[in-house]
This record gives structure tokens, sequence and C-alpha cells, in this order.
């Protein structure tokens, strides 16, 4: 493939040439240009022409990634992207739907599955919650049903409805409204709430009735009967609505996610009695495969799956009992014997599921079952060799990161068995323990020989070094990157002075480890329990750098960006809040359980707990760079400042691009607008009236030495660093994100662009910046996702800082490197879901290194 004239974003006017049919590998530092060429120009032209073959009207309904800036391309196949994103958050989205093993798994019930007598056969979507046939209907398919009770309404009964004793009702003026109604209707404001009447309590939260009266706002409740009583003129007509009511109907019909956040707080949720949860009505579940019902079955991991599906498909049946009673007897004293083995410290998986309730089928129905099983396990196999055994078909979506998703959009790919298209992969081994990339990379492989070409954006060293070719990019990000500085084989890299990837790739030995840091104190935690851990005990070194290992669904984050902030953040008297997706409905919110045991020691110590998570640091373009970390305020008030703007009584607001008076009136600050196009999709375009500027030309008449506030949020933090020179106050933050390896983000780059990854170096950049408190806890979960072998270097030398002040740090991490560089080291495994949860080892990285049961010892023996 021959790429000319490449101009995307930051690529300067690149020619590249790049084989087919073969492994090439992009690299080069974070903001270098790597995704701009690789899916903002090939992927991107690639999808272009197809979509040139695509009926007008068809391609309207197609989401497309526009046209990319380049002069040519010849030779470009199909292209299909597997990006690292996760598209609309939805609870009913998951591990079966997005690989589609789950129309698998219904078809396998309809047509093999042991119905009851007199039971009619059932079609697969009878099966599905997601379907009006198969949803229970009590639920409707929710697994959950949902109740406003006195106790969630009214957490604190010592209040008056005075002091907000109704929680539930709307804050400010509006429960104010509903307060001063009360006092027209003759209620006691004024009583803890626990003191009036059951049925005068029962009728302000729970009536349907609505009636209006007259109000008299700011009167005390003698002064409002007397008024009523002379008929004096009120303030208003108030329409009174029930604490019950207003929040069901605030749930069902408001637009704004903060308050259907809010009110959902006040729904209690508990598993629907009709379906136990299982969301299917009673016909379906009545329906067995294996001694198991379609829910029981989705909920067993894949590797479980594998192992009950291989006998069935080579046509190897178990013995059948068709008995209910000797089922469910058998079942009980599985279960027992699980529960055994939990409490000695086993697995609670020992064997493939009891098959025993499997019926006699008939020839037909054999032939069936033997096909449909031999086709799940083919997939089934992929997931597991991509190291995603550990997921259960009914995983829900949003609870994946985004390398999980990646991978299993991967494993559909390779089951689809396409040929002759480019695949563009974004960063595939993201959240993969070294243990687990081989089978990634075999995929890949699998791949290439079917005839295809692989462009794949990589971190990973190993992987690098086994490409068919690689491109490098840089030499550094931003305006100082977009050149190809090398596309070759790999070898071949080595005599390129210029390129940051080649100081790293062709390391000759581990770079020297200073001595760890011995522990002042230890945070001791004892029988936690949360998801696959099962009372594990787990001691932090205080005032030391700990990496916290093991293979992709060992157990890691439960234990560390869970249960751990869960645990301390109640000792210190704070409510844990992971912060949850924004754009999730909170009903279908996954209902986590809170982590089980309790801190033995060491919170002596720690005053404060800061967990840095990869959330979104906004959910639309007005949320940037500039605004999250606060450094805005600094740049606003500077202008504000100017001599020109002091004349025309110009303040800070005046240049914010979410206030009418600075703002351009046509787009409203949002830089672009969208145009309408009747059989094409919408196109959006920089404002005819701003020029993408945000602003009103009045605002950017001020200048700042020489800038408007349109030229300062289009400057990279590098730049803003120069120009921002001698302002302490700005350059607090900017110092900060360029030394943290975000030199190349535009100040006023949108939420929506960010990488998660990029998301919480930024979040940690705001934390760094503040004035540094000794004895804070910092908890990260996989800090490096995203970073160049470089950067990396470069976040390390801030986290040891942190530690250095006299603060914890703990990272769940698979980079080897930063392992090696940690004070401590615990490592979880020793394998995935059932399979792990356990403590292997914990001690200092050499010490790790050479422990014989733990899979994470091998490769950080490389490292260290």
């Amino acid at each position: 493939m021959r790429v000319r004239g490449a101009r995307e974003h930051n690529l300067k006017n690149v020619d590249v040439d790049v084989p087919r049919d073969a492994l090439v590998v992009f690299t080069g530092v974070s903001g270098s240009g790597k995704s701009s060429l690789a899916f903002g120009t090939l992927y991107a032209e690639a999808q272009r022409r197809y979509f040139e073959s695509v009926a007008p009207y068809a391609r309207r309904l197609i989401e497309q990634v526009g046209v990319p800036q380049v002069g040519s391309i010849e030779g470009l196949p199909p292209a299909v992207a597997l990006q690292q994103q996760r598209g609309a958050p939805n609870a009913r989205s998951s591990v079966g739907s997005i690989t589609t093993l789950s129309s698998l798994v219904r078809m396998l019930y309809s047509r093999t599955g042991s119905y009851p007598p007199g039971q009619p056969m059932l079609f697969a979507e009878d099966f599905s919650p997601n379907t009006v046939q198969g949803a229970c209907p009590v639920c409707h398919g929710l697994g959950r049903v949902y109740e406003v009770t006195e106790k969630s309404m009214v957490p604190d009964d010592s209040l008056t409805i005075r002091e907000r004793a109704i929680a539930a009702w709307p804050p400010a003026w509006h429960g104010q409204n509903l307060r001063d109604i009360l006092v027209t209707l003759g209620y006691d404001v004024d009583k803890p709430w626990r003191d009036l009447p059951k049925k005068d309590r029962d009728w302000i939260l729970f009536t349907d009735e609505q009636p209006t009266v007259p109000v008299y706002a700011g009167l005390t409740p003698k002064e409002t009967k007397a008024a009523l009583k002379r008929g004096a003129e009120p303030s208003y007509q108030g329409t009174f609505t029930g604490a019950r009511r207003y929040v069901l109907h605030t749930f069902a019909h408001t637009q704004s996610a903060l308050m259907k956040k809010r009110v959902s707080r006040f729904m209690v949720g508990s598993d629907c009695p009709a379906c136990k949860g299982k969301r299917l009505k009673q016909e379906a579940l009545l329906v067995t495969f294996a001694g198991l019902d379609i829910a029981e079955f989705s909920r067993l991991p894949l590797t479980r799956l594998t192992e009950l599906l291989e006998p069935i498909a080579r046509g190897v049946w178990p013995e059948t009992d068709t008995d209910t009673d000797s089922h469910v007897l058998n079942e009980k004293a599985r279960r027992a014997a699980t529960a055994k083995r939990v409490a000695a410290g086993g697995s609670a998986h020992k064997a493939a599921p009891d098959v025993r309730r499997t019926p006699n089928l008939s020839g037909e129905k054999r032939a069936a079952a033997e096909r449909i099983a031999a086709d799940l396990l083919e997939r089934l196999v992929t997931l597991t060799d991509l190291g995603l055994g550990y997921l259960s078909l009914d995983r829900a979506t949003p609870t994946l990161s985004s390398g999980e998703l990646q991978r299993l959009r991967l494993a559909t790919q390779l089951a689809s068995q396409l040929f002759g298209v480019v695949y563009v992969l974004d960063e595939p081994s993201a959240g993969l323990h070294p243990a687990d990339s081989e089978a990634l990379f075999v995929a890949l492989q699998r791949l290439k020989s079917a005839g295809n070409s692989l462009f794949v954006i990589e971190h990973d060293l190993h992987m690098m070094r086994r490409a068919d070719w690689l491109v490098d990019v840089g030499p550094a990000a931003g305006e100082a990157g977009g050149e190809v500085l090398y596309s070759g084989p790999p070898e071949g890299l080595a005599a390129i002075e210029a390129s940051q990837t080649r100081r790293h790739l062709f390391a000759t030995r581990a770079r020297s480890r200073r001595r760890p840091r011995v522990a002042r104190d230890w945070l001791r935690l004892a029988g936690i329990t949360r998801n696959n851990l099962h009372g594990i005990d787990v001691a932090f070194p205080l005032g030391c750098f700990t990496t916290v290992t093991g293979i992709s669904g060992s157990g890691k984050s439960s234990l560390v960006s869970q249960a751990l902030p869960e645990l301390v953040a109640a000792r210190l008297g704070r409510l844990f809040d992971d912060g949850g997706d924004e754009d999730q409905d909170p009903l279908l919110a996954r209902v986590e359980t809170p982590a089980g045991g309790h801190i033995v020691a060491g919170m002596e110590t720690v005053k404060r707990l800061v967990r840095v998570d990869q959330k979104p640091i906004g959910r639309t373009p007005r949320s940037n760079l500039a605004t999250y970390t606060g450094l805005f305020d600094h740049v606003r008030k500077l202008f504000a400042d100017t001599p020109a703007a002091r004349k025309r009584r110009y303040g800070a607001g005046r240049f914010s691009f979410n206030v009418a008076q600075g703002r351009c009136p046509t787009c409203e600050g949002e830089g672009f607008v969208s145009v309408e196009l009747l059989f094409l999709p919408s196109v959006f375009t920089s404002c005819s009236t701003c020029h993408g500027s945000r602003y009103n030309p009045q605002t950017l008449e001020i200048e700042w030495h020489g800038k408007n506030i349109a030229d300062v949020l289009a400057m990279s933090v590098d730049t803003a660093c120069a120009f921002f020179a001698a302002e302490p106050a700005v350059m607090r933050a900017l110092t900060v994100l360029r030394d943290i390896g975000l030199g190349y983000l535009r100040l006023g780059q949108p939420a929506t662009e960010l990488s998660g990854g990029e998301a919480q170096r930024i979040k940690l950049a705001t934390e760094l910046q503040r004035a540094h408190h000794a004895d804070t806890l910092y908890i990260l979960d996989e800090p490096t996702t995203g970073l160049h072998p470089a950067d990396v270097d470069r976040l390390m030398t801030q986290l040891q800082g942190l530690v250095d002040a006299g603060n914890t740090v703990v990272v769940v991490e698979h980079d080897m490197r930063v392992a090696a560089d940690s004070d401590w080291v615990i490592d979880i495994g020793p394998g995935a879901g059932e399979d792990g949860g356990r403590i292997v080892v914990a001690g200092e990285p050499h010490v790790v290194a050479r422990h014989a049961d733990s899979r994470t010892a091998h490769y950080l023996r490389e490292a260290v």
C-alpha cells in the first residue's frame, strides 16, 4: 500500500509504503501521529471507498469516520477497525450478545432442550430477556423489581419536614414549595417525622392526589392559618405532589442523567420474585440443557462451558436422569461440596457441571445438539485462548474494560473467516498480562494466515519485535511529531537515531534499579471478599510503591480498585462512589455487592484517599483539558485584567465559551454546527460565523501578549508552557501535564476526544498540581495504558515523587518494567475467575521473580 501526502491531524505530508498480507505495527510516543496514520488515514479512506458503493439512504444509517486529508493511497483493500471504545453503555448488552454466542445458546435450548411434559416447543426468541416473548412479565427482563419505601424516602425520621426529613423531595425552591403547601393543608412541618400520625405520613409520601391550594410564602404556620381564615391574597397557587409520585415521575420523564441518578437512590431494588433475577418467563426457565436452565448456563465462566460442551460436540453423552427430584438432590450435594472446597481454599469449580438431567434425545435432536455444541465450542476456544475464559455470557458490557471489549470483537472476526481485508487494531495487548499476550499473537497470526493484512498500533515491545514490518512515527508528540521516521523490518529501526522507540526496543540489558524502600508501617486487610476474592488477607506497605500483578481476571481490580478503596473510605468516614456510568440508566446498572472483610491495622497514618480511574473527564465537547484542570480559570482572569478588557468592563466570565455574552451566538460556543443532508449522514463543519473559535468578534478583540482566547485554547501544552512561562498560577497545571507526558494535547481538546488512559493521566495531573499532602493513599488501575515506554518512564518519575513526599501508591499493572521498579509486588492468581482470587506471592520484585507458582515470575525476571 502506497500512501502519499497524508496530512490528517499532525501528519506532515507523509509518504509511506507498507506491505499487504503482513503484521504491520505502528509505533511512536503518545500523540506522535500513529492513530492519525492508521485510523485517521488508512482506515478512513478504506471505509470511504467502500461506502461509495452503498446506496445513499443506507449510508445515512451508518456512522462514518469522515474523509481523510491525504493525496493518494494505492493498493488499499477493504478495512475493519477494532478500536478501544465502549460505544453506548447498555446493561442489556452482554458478552453473549456482542459475540453473537447468545443466539446459538438460545437455538440450543429451543431445539434440543429438555421440556417439561406437555409444554410446547419454544422459539429462540422465547429465551431472550430482551424480547417481549421471552422477558419475565413482572420485571420486564430486568431481573429486579423496584419500590419506593418510607425508609428510602425518609432516611432520618428524627428530622422535621421543615428540616427536610423527606430526602426524596426535590432540593431548592421546588422542595420549599411542597413544604409550604403542606403548611396550607394543615400538616405539622415542625414535629419530628416519627411523631406524626401514620395516616398523615402515608398520605404525604404515597398519595396520588394533587390538590392545588393557596401558598403564603415566608409565613409561619400560625400566620398562614390566619391568612387563610381572613381570605388574604396568596403568593401563588401551588400544586402538591406526593414524594413517591415525584420520584417515579422524575425517573420516567427527566432528560437529566444527574436527576435520574439522584431519584434512583430512593428506589429500593430486589431480585424479581417471579424469575428470581433470571430475567426470563417461567416457560423458558423450565427448559433445561445439561441439567441447567439457560440463565444458569449463561452464568458459567466460558472455560466451564467449554468443559461442558466438549464431550457433547464429539457425540459423547453422559448418563441421563429425567427425575427432577433426583436432580435437585444432586444439585444440593454439588453445592455443598463446592462450599466445602472454597472453605478449604480450593477452586469453586472442580469439574464440569452436572449433566445428568439431559433426557434421552431423539436422533434428530442429538444431531442438532452436537452441531450447535460444536459451533459454540469453536468460538469458545478462541475466547479462552485470548485470555477471556473467566468471563461469562451474561457479563454486562458496561462492566468490561476497553481491552476486553476489543478482544471479544477480535474473536468475532476470527469466526467470520473474512479474506483479503485490512484489520486495524488499537493496542490489542492493553490490559493483558504478558502470559496472555502469546495467545493474542497466535490469534493475529491466524487472521494473517487467512489472507488478511494487520495494522496494529502498539506500545508492547514483544509485539514490536515479532512484527513483519514496523512504522515508527515521531520523533515526539503533537507538532513535534507527525513524521515517519522508519518503515521497514523491525531490526532496521536500530539505525534510526531520532527514534524514541529504538532505545527501548534494542536495550541490551535492564536499566539499573534503585533499592526498594522500607515500609514505615503496613495497611493490613483481613477476610476480603469481592467477586472472586474469597476471604483473603493482604498487607500493603505504607510509604512505598506497590504493584499488584496477575493474569487478566485474576482479581487484581476487585482488590485494588474496589475492596481497598471501599474499606479505606469507610474508615475515613467517606462514602465510596465509583462514579458509575453517567450515561447508563441507574436501574440497569450492575448491582455490586459491597466488599466484605475489614482493615486490621495501619489506618493511623492514612489521612486521605485518592483513586484515579480511567472514566471520562466529561461527556460533552464543552469539557476539556483546560476546564478540568482549572488552569482556564487563571487564563480567563489574565484576559480580564488586560487594559482593553477593563475598559470594556469584561469580567473573567466573558472569556468562557459557556457564557452567552462572550460566545458565538450561531454555534453557542460549540465551534461547529451540524449540517443535515437528506440521504447522507449529518456533517459536522466548522461554524461559519466564528470559524471554530467558539467566541464572538468582540471577545476575540481582547488579546494577551498578542494572542486572543481562542488562540490560547488551540495551543498544545508544550506551546503554552513557553507562552505562560512567567505566570506561576497557570504554569502549576501546565508543568505537571507536560511532565506526565501530555505535552502534545491541546488546552481546548474536548473530553470526547480523549482516551481512557489520557483521562486518567489528566486526573492525576490535576491531583499532582495541588499542594502535596503526606499520608495520602493513591490508587491507580493500569496507569500505563496507552503509553509508549518513554512516556512510562516520565509517569513513573511523577509517581515515585509522590512516594518520596511521604505518600503511598498502589497500582494495578501488567507492565513488568513498572513492577520491577516497585518497592513491593503482590501477585494474585494463579489463574483467572474462580481459579484466581488468591495471593500467590508478595515481596520485593526480585523475590516474586523467583517464585515457582507465579505466572508473573517468568516475565518479571526479564525486567528485574
